[in-house]
């Protein structure tokens, strides 16, 4: 059951996906707006194309006649995909779900005004003045985003009102593709953040991983842990939140499902329908598939019976504090690797820019270890190596 899969966005992420489904037997072209991207590197072909040019998507699709289409980032012309789904290509998870999660606005409008899912309070923006307006009505302090982008890329939290018009600024450079509109969002008084990994199925019921704690900065993912303490009522609505969300949008893969955990109950608060950065401590071994191998099995329409919990685990970020360094090199492997229970990925990036995500380091234990242990333990194996 060979497939032609079109995987547009070959980033770290796609990169695991691309392992996981070759070891599965499957024949992958790697897509994205540079070359030498890591996904690329492990792929049986390469396009480098503008994935907002629905032109150029229309070419490479005609070209590699693909069985399946697999998006990876959110710059994507995904309106075009309605159109490849009616060829009978597989978008994954559908052509809904690329749609309408590739823009904050149409997530968080199914979210909170069709589905009813509790949600921080919420206005959009589309002008300074409108921006103002929206912040006063909403309250400081408060969270900005774009209502397309990536890794934190035009996120900020405004805590008095000189930081407005720099926010504003901020978020309308850092979005991608034509949406020019931002959302100001309440601040949320959480006590952890978690993902809850959800796989749907064609032929199965939907499964969820254990949560996933995670720390942000800038925006971006930093660290994240398995499992993360939830009480059972917390764990219970977020399971019921992820299924009826995922439901909706309908199709099959793995969804990153992120929630706000506060002493009020949970908060839906995004949703990826692809592997989620936070997922990457699953490469620790935590589960008995991580989650790439979960998506590469969703995929393709073969049966996950379970996901369980093989042991503890933590990950934590190695990042690039040059800005615009090509051919990265990297020291401190050799002592980084002397740490029992541990691992690390290099992703292969061809560039760095600031706070780049240039790899991970990942420690683990057995079920019952401390996670925060093992936070540290993470975090000290990352430290150890420098990105030149």
């Amino acid at each position: 059951m060979t497939k032609k899969i079109l995987l547009l966005g070959s980033g770290e992420l796609g990169k695991e996906f691309v392992i996981a489904v070759k070891r599965l037997g499957q024949f992958v072209i790697a897509v994205d707006s540079y070359d030498n991207a890591p996904a690329q590197q492990v792929a049986d072909e390469r396009e480098v194309i503008n994935m907002l040019s629905g032109d150029e998507l229309d070419r490479i699709v005609a070209k590699h006649k693909p069985d399946i289409i697999v998006p990876e980032i959110e710059a994507i012309r995904t309106e075009r995909f309605y159109d490849y789904e009616k060829q009978g290509i597989q978008i994954v998870p559908s052509a809904k779900a690329a749609n309408f999660t590739m823009n904050r606005k149409a997530i968080r409008d199914l979210a909170a005004g069709e589905l009813g899912l509790k949600t921080a309070p919420y206005k959009y923006a589309s002008n300074l003045k409108e921006f103002s307006a929206a912040v006063k009505e909403i309250g400081i302090p408060c969270v900005v985003k774009p209502l397309m982008s990536s890794s934190g890329k035009g996120q900020s939290v405004i805590r008095n009102v000189s930081e407005i018009e720099k926010a504003w600024e901020y978020a309308s450079i850092g979005g991608r593709g034509d949406y020019n509109e931002v959302i100001v969002e309440g601040f949320v008084n959480f006590f952890t953040e978690i993902t809850l990994l959800t796989v749907t199925q064609k032929n199965g019921r939907t499964l969820f991983s254990p949560p996933i704690g995670h720390r942000q900065e800038r925006g971006d993912y930093q660290e994240s842990w398995q499992p993360c303490a939830i009480s059972p009522e917390h764990l219970a609505a977020a399971h019921q939140m992820a299924d009826k969300v995922t439901r909706a949008l309908t199709g099959c893969g793995i969804w990153g499902v992120e929630f706000f955990l506060a002493e009020d109950g949970v908060y839906f608060s995004e949703l990826s329908p692809r592997p989620h950065d936070t997922g990457m401590v699953t490469l620790a071994g935590t589960q008995n598939f991580n989650e790439f191998e979960l998506h590469a099995r969703a995929v393709l329409g073969l049966e996950i019976p379970e996901i369980t919990l093989e042991r503890a685990g933590a990950s934590a970020v190695i990042l690039a504090l040059d800005d615009n360094a090509t051919q990265p090199r990297y020291s401190g492997l050799e002592d980084a690797a002397k740490y029992p229970k541990s691992d690390l990925k290099i992703f292969g990036k061809p560039s760095t820019r600031q706070y780049r995500r240039m790899g991970v380091a990942l420690a683990y234990d057995k079920i019952g270890t401390s996670t925060d242990e093992l936070r540290v333990k993470a975090k000290e194996i990352a430290d150890k190596i420098k990105v030149d």
